[in-house]
């Protein structure tokens, strides 16, 4: 699928969106034509063995479409999206905004054979992207795609993996793109759960393949995320 990436961060780290932005927000997702899942996220904590890359945005969307057609229907001019940017709640006023459409690469799990419990709805996601270049993409990908999945697939209690590659797109929203070469995604029932997984032995497998891979700059960013899956 594809997923259309926003990513609000606001100036004041402690900055929330609230319950009614949170329902106001939420509502309007759920009128957007076409959409085949949908997660709103929000700042948690779980800390890493190695690494703190600062406060979490204050919130994440993952926007998904089972065609990229669909998806630039809705960001188009007559689009939901343009009309969601349009109504956004005013706590989101003083955030700095930003976009990015890619392409999902879903890995299985050892759940992924399991039903999901009921509050499975709610979980905590890490979010990681890379903002600078492969020195040649398609070799990072090839070693990336056939090697780090394989790695996360033994964190403890691991729910899903997502790998997301770059897509051209059009659109006429009002937010900025980003162009992040890759990012990635981790899911768990809970950030006491994640934070369980990045100290676990799978955690220093993750840095050992790291020190593999192919040339890049850069670095990567991982964030936190609360996340509750509003569509799907």
């Amino acid at each position: 699928m594809f997923c259309h990436f926003l990513t609000f961060t606001h100036p004041n780290p402690q900055a929330r969106l609230g319950d009614d932005g949170h329902d106001h927000l939420a509502a309007l997702i759920r009128r957007i034509p076409g959409l085949a899942r949908a997660h709103l996220m929000s700042p948690a904590t779980a800390r890493d063995r190695y690494i703190d890359d600062g406060p979490p945005p204050m919130l994440a969307l993952q926007l998904y479409y089972e065609r990229l057609e669909t998806l630039e229907q809705a960001t188009g001019a007559d689009g939901a999206l343009l009309k969601l940017a349009n109504a956004m709640p005013p706590t989101l006023a003083d955030a700095d905004a930003s976009q990015q459409v890619m392409w999902t690469r879903p890995y299985p799990t050892p759940s992924s054979s399991t039903t999901a419990p009921a509050e499975a709805q709610r979980s905590c996601s890490f979010l990681v992207h890379y903002p600078g270049e492969a020195e040649d993409l398609n070799q990072w990908l090839t070693y990336y795609l056939q090697h780090h999945p394989q790695v996360m697939f033994h964190f403890p209690a691991i729910r899903e993996i997502e790998i997301y590659t770059r897509v051209d797109w059009i659109d006429a929203l009002p937010w900025p793109r980003v162009h992040y070469f890759q990012r990635n995604k981790i899911v768990f029932d809970s950030a006491a759960a994640l934070e369980t997984a990045l100290h676990s032995p799978t955690r220093e497998a993750m840095k050992a393949d790291r020190a593999h891979f192919p040339p890049f700059t850069g670095g990567n960013v991982h964030h936190p995320m609360l996340t509750e899956t509003i569509v799907g």
